[in-house]
């Protein structure tokens, strides 16, 4: 899953717009976005994908796992790539519905939260976890989970929405019709992050805080937001963290 983020400044906003932008769960609200969400440009999207793909390590000989995969953006770059196979989880029917109408997906996607995944445990290598942290209250419920499932020195990237844009009044939020449908989100700080996905047993390797850059502006200006484009570059837009499973003594990768 991953956001459309409305950048005006909470002060900014009109009665109107608070109103209509009334927050539902995260399974409704990705219900409802589905069928639009690969329709409408995200720069959020654009800029996690532009500095995220020269990261990626060899996949060739890798079980990969995309957790909350939504649409099924990124497992399909991951098999792709060579990945030996792929799966992608996520709890809304109608993401996954999307998803299957991309190449190779069909029978690779299950449904299941994110806290519950039915998979065995030290079963993945290369783990991709994309703009869900700020849906959940309980990070240390996630990254225990995807502790469960990684196997040992497996790769996890985890991406979001900078804390520093929530703190500023952004939102995860679409247009249905004339309706402003925002989802709820909790802020969690990067430290809180980080803190938490070490707790579980994950070794950070690269913390990224990126900005919105010029191959973002067009996204702006299409969507008839090319005034905001300055003020949203000036704060780190996306958070991009690249953890390694530890291995516990004795524990060696087979």
């Amino acid at each position: 899953m991953s956001p459309a983020v409305d950048t005006r400044n909470r002060a900014s906003r009109t009665a109107a717009d608070s109103a209509q932008a009334a927050g539902v769960p995260v399974e409704e609200g990705y219900d409802l976005w589905a069928p639009t969400y690969d329709r409408d440009p995200n720069p959020l999207l654009a800029l996690e994908e532009r500095q995220l793909l020269s990261l990626l390590p060899e996949l060739g000989s890798k079980a990969v796992l995309d957790v909350a995969c939504g649409t099924g953006r990124w497992l399909e770059t991951l098999l792709s790539r060579g990945a030996r196979s792929g799966l992608g989880v996520d709890v809304s029917s109608a993401m996954l519905d999307s998803a299957r109408g991309k190449r190779g997906l069909r029978g690779r996607l299950v449904r299941a939260d994110a806290l519950q995944l039915p998979f065995a445990s030290a079963s993945a290598d290369f783990m991709m976890c994309a703009f869900v942290l700020a849906h959940l209250g309980d990070l240390d419920a996630l990254a225990s989970e995807l502790a469960r499932v990684a196997r040992p020195e497996a790769d996890l990237f985890v991406t979001d929405v900078h804390p520093a844009g929530y703190a500023r009044g952004w939102q995860t939020a679409f247009r249905a019709d004339t309706t402003t449908i925002r989802i709820t989100a909790f802020l969690h700080t990067v430290e809180e992050v980080r803190a938490a996905f070490e707790r579980a047993g994950f070794e950070l390797r690269q913390l990224l805080e990126t900005h919105l850059g010029e191959p973002e502006r067009p996204i702006f200006v299409r969507a008839g937001k090319a005034h905001r484009f300055d003020e949203a570059c000036r704060i780190p837009a996306v958070l991009i963290c690249c953890f390694r499973r530890r291995a516990a003594e004795g524990e060696r990768r087979t």
